[in-house]
């Protein structure tokens, strides 16, 4: 639990200075009183600050999840920095983590990124009742790689069209072959699905032939 010590006029601007420093709130920690101070002579002459002790002691799940994902990586070697934050939107905990030389993180195709979170997704979902769903990124990759891929989409899917044949793309992950699916979704005379097995699962662009009565 993070712990610290501070000193203050009075217990009460000591606890206030504590929190302040701690970016939580009183309901939240422990207060240990070190020293209750004086005012000294007259009130001024000799004065002793109060000194307390503030332990958090209730975390919450970002802090909890940023603590986890700061001390891998940490143990990785890696200087870096994670914050965490909930989205309403995709309803998942969104972890972004910034830093240099970060492409150990990374991986090829982002194969690194997708181990991190998954390793991170079981930690914290460890002995809870409620999943947790999460996402990670690092330096913005995974954007990056969207754009791509819906890019290689349209080029495929034009590709498969002159050519009017099915055309396939390299192995994914269920993450990337999504995008490709939703990219070409609703399309005329082309239709998406996967084939094969994981780790060789890919995505395929089926041709469709417009019907005699179109």
């Amino acid at each position: 639990m993070k712990s610290i010590e501070i000193t203050g006029k009075t217990i009460d601007d000591a606890v206030e200075a504590a929190l302040a420093q701690l970016e939580t709130t009183r309901d939240k920690v422990k207060v240990d009183i070190l020293d209750e101070g004086n005012k000294g002579l007259f009130g001024f002459i000799g004065n002793k600050e109060a000194k307390v002790r503030v332990t958090i002691t209730e975390v919450s799940v970002e802090e909890q999840i940023e603590g986890f994902v700061s001390e891998i990586i940490e143990k990785m070697g890696v200087e870096a920095t994670a914050t965490v934050a909930y989205s309403d939107e995709f309803g998942r905990y969104q972890i972004d983590i910034r830093g240099e030389n970060v492409s150990a993180l990374i991986g090829h195709r982002g194969e690194a990124l997708d181990a991190l979170q998954y390793i991170i997704s079981l930690a914290v979902n460890k002995n809870r009742e409620d999943y947790l769903k999460l996402s990670v990124d690092v330096e913005g990759y995974r954007a990056r790689r969207e754009e791509t891929l819906k890019r290689l989409a349209e080029k495929n899917a034009a590709r498969a069209l002159k050519i009017r044949r099915n055309v396939s793309f390299d192995p994914m992950n269920p993450y990337e072959r999504r995008i490709i699916h939703e990219a070409l979704q609703g399309r005329d005379n082309i239709s998406t699905y996967s084939t094969g097995v994981e780790p060789n699962r890919r995505v395929v662009i089926a041709y469709k032939p417009k019907s005699i009565e179109e």
